[in-house]
């Protein structure tokens, strides 16, 4: 999980360097754009993985009210 925080500030880091780079508003959007399908990546995949690591110690009803609350961040991310 570290390692793919760290990545994904890297990443987030490296795209500043490119939008300051470029100086221009629309090739910055371009690049934003593209940092906004890395963040949700991420996001899932940590939570994947911190997930599987705690599921046997956590119960099947805790697991799935984790899952209702991913899923109303999702819903809340994706309605307009």
């Amino acid at each position: 999980m570290v390692v793919l925080r760290l990545l994904s500030g890297s990443i987030e880091i490296f795209a500043a360097f490119i939008m300051f780079r470029l100086n221009q508003v629309e090739k910055a959007l371009m690049v934003n754009t593209g940092l906004a399908l890395v963040g949700p990546i991420i996001l899932i995949t940590t939570t994947s993985i911190g997930l599987l690591g705690i599921a046997d110690k956590l119960s099947v009803s805790k697991l799935c009210w984790i899952f209702i609350g991913v899923s109303c961040i999702f819903i809340g991310i994706v309605k307009k």
